[in-house]
């Protein structure tokens, strides 16, 4: 296996689809209710800055990707939000770092100064170990933010990263 990490392109979207929605559908880490479809996925991927794709260079799978666009507007503008999905198959691969390796890269080049997560879960300790070691800041929790598929809630993590 051999990835490379990409802007998409049209012929992903059913992938791409499959791969968000698969997240969605966990219920632990996404705020999204909506399963994408191909008309509603291929409107949400292009409207974001820039979306990335991993892709197996040897088979042409898609084995995840990421959206990035702008946290706020206006005089808050310059702070990037992203979002990262890895599919179930290639998880534990380090494909997550690969993707956020990228990220950090293209929000610098889109002219971001930050990279901040409003709602990582704080029971997600496989991505938040992830985002402590590329050198992001938890700074702060919101108790209770983040209503899980089984009906709790769970504690939200915020962090950020100086591009």
């Amino acid at each position: 296996m051999s990835i490379v990490i990409r802007k998409y392109e049209q012929k992903d979207i059913e992938q791409m689809n499959c791969i968000w929605n698969e997240v969605v559908d966990d219920g632990i880490a996404f705020p999204q209710l909506e399963i994408l479809d191909d008309k509603t996925g291929e409107e949400f991927f292009s409207s974001q800055t820039y979306y990335g794709v991993a892709e197996d260079d040897e088979s042409g799978e898609i084995a995840g990707l990421y959206i990035l666009h702008p946290n706020n507007i206006g005089r808050c503008g310059h702070i990037a939000n992203a979002s990262y999905a890895v599919s179930s198959k290639f998880r534990g691969q380090k494909i997550g770092r690969m993707l956020v390796e990228d990220c950090l890269r293209m929000g610098a080049n889109y002219g971001f100064k930050i990279l901040q997560f409003n709602a990582v879960v704080s029971t997600n300790t496989t991505a938040r170990k992830l985002y402590e070691s590329l050198g992001f800041v938890m700074i702060g929790v919101v108790p209770k933010g983040f209503l899980m598929k089984d009906g709790h809630y769970e504690d939200i993590c915020l962090y950020y990263h100086n591009l």
